[in-house]
């Protein structure tokens, strides 16, 4: 079911199924920011990733001697959640275990997903509680799209990522798989700017670990809008597209598994780990300039 909030500026949708963004609908120009999720090319439009990040090898792991199957990016998207809180500018989406989870997940957690509008920004905030009597151990993470051209007679080239500082960073490549390779490219040299086309994604999604900066900014060379995402506590950044008019901009706490890992849950890149009774919170805020 999809569910909406809205203030002067903005109209937010948000389906039940994954309590995944829909829409962010920018009122005085009538104009959807998220990708539609045209089946054809990827019928995401912003999933939530939990309770892992990326791919397993093999699709599975093992904790306490015992081995579980997981697809890629966790079971999370493809639960249906339940609406805990409902106002005009803020929504709150909950996910519990169930058999069904702790089939491929043997912990017991409460997973909530809030949205939240204030004036030009959405927040979307992740809490995870560890209601279990042993240490949780998971990843979440953030997956939106976002269209782009937004306008007419643009092209896609015309669009580039804006990092808050300046960066020197390298992408660590994954294989046919989803796995980390081991290898490493170089996208970023002392640079804030970095341009986007659709080839830079011949080798699937950029990952990159532990930036200087808290903030990136979608922009465009022709128009003068400006898409931030600020990420602050998130210590991973996916960046990825396929061949269609839309960019992802992923704040991870997590990321795929490397090639030749041992498929213990514990020892996996990334991994968060929560002691019975704790929470863990994180923020990611989309700010349309």
């Amino acid at each position: 079911m999809l569910y909406f909030i809205e203030n002067d500026a903005y109209r937010v949708g948000v389906e039940s199924l994954g309590a995944e963004l829909q829409h962010l609908v920018k009122k005085d120009e009538n104009m959807e920011l998220i990708w539609a999720g045209d089946p054809s090319v990827w019928a995401g439009h912003a999933p939530n990733l939990f309770p892992i990040v990326g791919e397993l090898p093999g699709q599975q792991y093992t904790y306490n001697n015992e081995t579980f199957h997981m697809l890629r990016h966790g079971f999370a998207r493809r639960r249906e959640f339940r609406l805990v809180e409902e106002q005009r500018e803020k929504m709150v989406f909950e996910l519990t275990h169930d058999e069904q989870t702790l089939e491929q997940y043997p912990f017991k957690f409460r997973f909530l997903v809030a949205y939240r509008l204030k004036g030009n920004s959405l927040a979307v905030t992740y809490q995870v509680t560890n209601t279990d009597h042993t240490k949780l151990y998971f990843s979440v993470g953030a997956h939106p799209g976002f269209n782009m051209p937004l306008y007419p007679n643009e092209r896609y080239e015309d669009y580039y990522l804006e990092f808050e500082k300046e960066e020197t960073a390298s992408r660590h490549l994954l294989n046919a798989q989803g796995l980390q390779n081991g290898e490493t490219e170089r996208v970023l040299d002392q640079s804030k700017i970095l341009p986007l086309s659709h080839d830079l994604f011949d080798q699937d999604a950029l990952v990159l670990k532990r930036l200087n900066s808290e903030k990136v900014t979608l922009a465009s060379h022709t128009n003068p809008m400006r898409i931030e995402v600020a990420f602050e506590g998130f210590p991973y950044l996916g960046i990825w597209s396929k061949p269609g008019p839309f960019v992802c901009i992923e704040p991870w706490c997590g990321l795929a598994s490397r090639e030749g890992d041992t498929g213990e849950l514990e020892e996996k890149e990334g991994i968060n780990e929560l002691p019975p009774g704790q929470t863990f919170e994180r923020t990611f805020t989309v700010t349309v300039q």
